[in-house]
């Protein structure tokens, strides 16, 4: 099926003027620029952290490069992560790999349509010696939170997920919980199989700063990642096993707060919000056709998230300003599962990454 062509006949929207009336003495408004304190120590300490996480994974998963830059920049910049694939391309293990490269805790929960909130977020239990009710935290209450097979937990279950990742705390027996920091979830799902699956909701994908959708390997891969199993000698990864390049959670939050100090220019935000706008049918590139093909477009969450990205991969990259390129890089992962279509685009056999590819070749990069 061809891609969908593009005009660009409507003119760029004007900026928005400021609510609040000019002050007699004009005050310069901070731009959310905040590159100051950014050192070439703090870029170069960022990326050697980086690079001893991805010697993690070079002994622990073979290919998936996409995966893997995908996870590191998702845990700089804050997010959180939804992998999809058909069973048995180490889903899970690209999950334990990060987790087990930094020093904070780890929890894995299988996901079944009979798991309740409560065995998520934890409980209130009586005390007889005490005569009063005790909070016993479930193992959401983690840095590291893998929910293997999310789509087979029920809507309640589902519920008491999106409170955690989008307040950052739970609420047991009315009291509510701080979750530890940093924080972060990774979900997986499985896109083969319908019985006894329930679809995520619409607000719980866009609370995920990224999809990951994984492939299966070449097989040279395949041959080098028999040959690594053979050499290790098991077939699962041990998550205990002794890392002499853990990452403290004191480096983890380094990397989140140097990757907010990375400098966004003006133009790459209006490149970010004329991505999402135009996947909404507006935009100053607005992509003929695509009413017919997308019932619902990107919020401006994905805006958000474009920058967040951007700005998370610039520093990893070594760099304290963001460039076209560390968003367009990273367009698909944010914006496939924000992307709803239309029952035509489904039967005409369109995907949510077909649409999104045409969006990114019709908003010209500054």
């Amino acid at each position: 099926m061809p891609l969908f062509p593009f005009q660009s006949n409507v003119p760029p929207q004007p900026a928005s003027a400021s609510p609040m009336p000019a002050p007699a003495m004009t005050v310069p408004v901070p731009q959310p620029t905040a590159t100051a304190g950014l050192t070439p120590d703090d870029v170069a300490r960022a990326r050697q952290l980086a690079d001893r996480i991805r010697s993690r994974f070079a002994s622990t998963l073979i290919g998936q490069d996409n995966l893997r830059e995908s996870l590191i920049v998702t845990l700089t910049a804050g997010g959180h992560i939804l992998i999809e694939s058909v069973p048995g391309l180490a889903k899970t293990t690209a999950a334990q790999t990060l987790a087990t490269s930094v020093s904070g805790t780890f929890k894995r929960v299988q996901c079944t349509p009979d798991l309740m909130p409560s065995d998520l977020v934890g409980t209130q239990v009586f005390d007889f010696a005490s005569q009063r009710f005790t909070t016993q935290i479930g193992p959401i209450h983690a840095n590291f939170v893998l929910l293997d097979e999310i789509n087979r937990s029920n809507a309640k279950t589902q519920s008491a997920m999106l409170e955690a990742m989008a307040e950052g705390a739970t609420t047991i027996g009315g009291e509510r919980i701080a979750l530890p920091k940093p924080f972060m979830v990774i979900a997986t799902q499985n896109p083969i199989e319908e019985e006894g699956t329930f679809n995520l909701p619409e607000a719980q994908m866009d609370r995920f700063m990224m999809k990951a959708v994984m492939t299966y390997p070449s097989a040279d891969e395949e041959a080098r990642m028999l040959a690594m199993l053979t050499r290790r000698g098991s077939d699962t990864l041990d998550p205990n096993a002794p890392n002499p390049d853990v990452v403290s959670i004191r480096d983890v939050e380094f990397l989140r707060a140097s990757a907010r100090r990375v400098h966004v220019s003006d133009a790459i935000m209006r490149y970010a919000v004329d991505l999402a706008a135009t996947s909404r049918g507006a935009g100053t590139h607005p992509v003929k056709g695509l009413s017919q093909l997308v019932r619902l477009g990107a919020s401006p969450r994905a805006s958000i998230a474009l920058v967040r990205i951007g700005q998370a991969n610039a520093l990893l990259s070594g760099r304290d300003y963001v460039v076209p390129e560390d968003i367009k890089a990273f367009v698909p992962e944010v914006m496939r599962h924000r992307i709803m279509l239309t029952f035509e685009a489904l039967a005409d056999g369109v995907t949510a990454d077909q649409v999104v590819d045409s969006i990114v070749k019709a908003v010209p990069v500054p």
